[in-house]
C-alpha cells in the first residue's frame, strides 16, 4: 500500500448543534469543501465511486439512508456508492476500503465522506444506547462512560495516574480546539474546572467526556500516479491496520490497554514499513480523557504507564514531543461518529502540508497517524498513517 494512493482533497464543515442542516445539506457541505480543497481545481463529475462512512442506520433505524441517498445530495447519482458503518471507526474503514478499491485499480478517483446527525434526538431516546445494545444482562445500566470507567480505575491502581493527569488532556484538547474554526467547542478551560465539572461515572467528569455532535467531512483518493494531476503537495495513504478484541467488559484480558489498538497500529506500522518514533503528529480517538493515554501508550508513543505524566509533562502538545489531537480531538471538536474520522484525516492532511495555521507542529518525516477506537467494548480499532516527500 505504500504510497500508492494520494489524498489530494479534504475538508470538513463546522462541527456543533447544527440544526439548521439535515443530513444531506451536511454531506454536500462536507464534499465543497474537500473539492475546493484541491490545489489545481477538481471535476466534481470525476468521482466513480464513492464510500459513505455514518452510523445513522443503527442510531436511527433508517438503514437506507446514507449510501443511496448521499450521492444524490451531492450531485453524483448515478455512482456506486457503498455505505459503511463499523462503529466509531467508520470513517477509519471507509477510508482504508477506499483506498484500497484506489490501490486494486477497480475505482480511479474515490470519495470517503462521513455524515452524521447526533443531536435531533435526546439522549433520554437511547440515541447511543442503541448503538451499545448487547446482551440484555451483561450490559444492563451500561453507557460509553461506564464501559470506559474501569480503565480509568486501573490504570490509577496501578500506575499511578491520577484525575489530575485525565484533566490535563481536557485541558490541551480544549486549547487546540480553540484554535480550531471547525471545532464544537472553542473555549479554552482550566484543570480546575474539569476536576469540579459535575462527575458522570467514577473517575470521569463531563469534562471528561466528548460531546456528541452534528458533523461531516470529505476526502478524495486518487491513484498516486494521478496526483500531479491535481496538486504538487501530494499526501500519501501510507499504511492501515484493522483488528478485534472481545466485546464484553468480563471477557477482557487487560484494563489498562486496548488489545485492538496495539495490534491495529502494528499491522499499519509494519504496511508503511516504520514505526512509532516516526510519526510527527497523530489524531487519536479521545472519546473520554483516559482514553487518550490508552492510545498513545497502546500505538508505542510512550511506554505502557506513562501516558499521564507524558500529558503532564507537555509531551503531547502542539510543540511536544509528539502532539495528540492538534485539532482538538474528539473532546474539543466533537464526535459525529460517522465524520469523525475523516475530520481527524483532514488534519493530517493540513498538518503534513503544512496549512494547520496556528495549530500547525513541526513535520520532521512527513509522517501522520490517525487512530479510533470503539464499538461493543471498545471491540474494533482501525489505524490510518498519511506520508508526504519530505526535502
Amino acid at each position: 500500500m505504500w504510497n500508492k494512493v494520494a489524498v489530494v482533497g479534504a475538508g470538513l464543515i463546522k462541527f456543533g448543534e447544527l440544526f439548521d442542516q439535515s443530513y444531506e445539506q451536511m454531506a454536500a457541505g462536507a464534499f465543497k469543501a474537500a473539492s475546493e480543497a484541491v490545489d489545481f481545481g477538481f471535476d466534481p463529475s470525476l468521482v466513480d465511486a464513492a464510500f459513505v462512512a455514518t452510523q445513522r442506520g443503527t442510531l436511527w433505524g433508517q438503514e437506507g439512508v446514507g449510501g443511496n441517498t448521499v450521492p444524490s445530495a451531492i450531485g453524483l447519482s448515478g455512482i456506486p456508492c457503498t455505505r459503511i458503518e463499523n462503529a466509531c471507526p467508520s470513517g477509519s474503514d471507509a477510508f482504508r476500503v477506499g483506498a484500497m478499491a484506489v490501490a486494486s485499480g477497480v475505482h480511479d478517483v474515490v470519495l470517503v465522506i462521513g455524515v452524521e446527525k447526533m443531536r435531533d434526538k435526546s439522549t433520554e431516546e437511547g440515541l447511543l444506547a442503541r448503538a451499545a445494545a448487547g446482551h440484555p444482562i451483561y450490559t444492563r445500566g451500561e453507557t460509553a462512560p461506564v464501559l470506559f470507567a474501569p480503565f480509568a480505575t486501573r490504570h490509577m491502581h496501578e500506575f499511578g495516574t491520577t484525575r489530575e493527569m485525565l484533566a490535563h488532556v481536557a485541558v490541551k484538547n480544549h486549547h487546540n480546539g480553540a484554535l480550531d474554526p471547525y471545532a464544537h467547542f472553542q473555549d479554552e478551560i482550566t484543570v480546575e474546572q474539569v476536576l469540579e465539572s459535575p462527575p458522570v461515572c467514577h473517575p470521569l467528569h463531563l469534562l471528561d467526556c466528548c460531546p456528541q455532535t452534528d458533523g461531516a467531512a470529505a476526502a478524495i483518493l486518487v491513484p498516486a500516479e494521478r496526483a500531479a494531476e491535481f496538486t504538487d503537495k501530494p499526501v500519501y495513504v501510507g499504511g492501515f491496520g484493522v483488528a478485534t478484541d472481545h466485546p464484553y467488559l468480563h471477557e477482557k484480558s487487560t484494563f489498562v490497554g486496548l488489545p485492538a489498538t496495539v495490534a491495529a497500529s502494528q499491522r499499519a506500522y509494519e504496511m508503511a514499513g516504520l514505526g512509532p518514533s516516526d510519526v510527527d503528529m497523530a489524531e487519536v480517538h479521545d472519546c473520554f480523557t483516559i482514553t487518550e493515554i490508552l492510545d498513545i501508550e497502546d500505538l508505542g508513543f510512550v511506554e505502557k504507564g506513562k501516558g499521564g505524566q507524558a500529558v503532564l509533562d507537555g509531551e503531547t502538545q502542539l510543540g511536544g514531543r509528539i502532539p495528540i489531537n492538534t485539532s482538538g480531538g474528539l473532546l474539543a471538536k466533537g464526535h459525529p461518529i460517522g465524520a469523525t474520522v475523516v475530520a481527524q484525516l483532514t488534519e493530517c492532511w493540513w498538518q503534513l502540508r503544512e496549512e494547520a495555521g496556528e495549530r500547525q507542529v513541526a513535520i520532521r518525516n512527513g509522517i501522520a497517524l490517525q487512530h479510533n477506537v470503539g464499538g461493543r467494548g471498545s471491540g474494533v480499532s482501525v489505524v490510518n498513517i498519511l506520508t508526504r516527500p519530505v526535502t
